[in-house]
């Protein structure tokens, strides 16, 4: 059985999730404002490292645990609800690129298994 990261189409499929997600984000205005300061291409390249190691492709993500890379966001008020819109809007974006709900699920699931150490408890 192929992994996630293989049954979502592989990188070009995480390339584009990722691509269309932040342009989802930076539309959003519940969640936009945690971004004001962020270098997005540096953001999306972080974040499709993140997602190919977390759906089981090949490992290269470099960047800080989920504790630490989100510590000032926790800050500055990122707490349950902003969570719920981030999973939301990567749900939609995968549903744009008409990936199965089922798989859909299976990423909502990963993402979830996050919260916590997002929101630093």
């Amino acid at each position: 059985m192929n992994n996630l990261y293989e049954q979502l189409g592989g990188d070009k499929a995480v390339d584009a999730a990722v691509d269309i997600f932040y342009r989802k984000v930076l539309a959003d205005d519940r969640v936009n404002g945690f971004f004001d300061d962020t270098d997005m291409e540096g953001q999306a390249a972080k974040q499709k490292a993140f997602l190919t190691m977390a759906f089981g492709g090949p490992h290269n993500y470099t960047g800080r645990d989920m504790r630490e890379g989100h510590k000032h966001l926790v800050a500055r008020g990122l707490d349950d609800t902003h969570v719920d819109v981030i999973i939301e809007l990567l749900g939609e974006s995968l549903r744009e690129l008409n990936v199965p709900d089922e798989l859909i699920a299976q990423v909502a699931a990963i993402a979830e298994s996050t919260r916590s150490d997002v929101l630093n408890r």
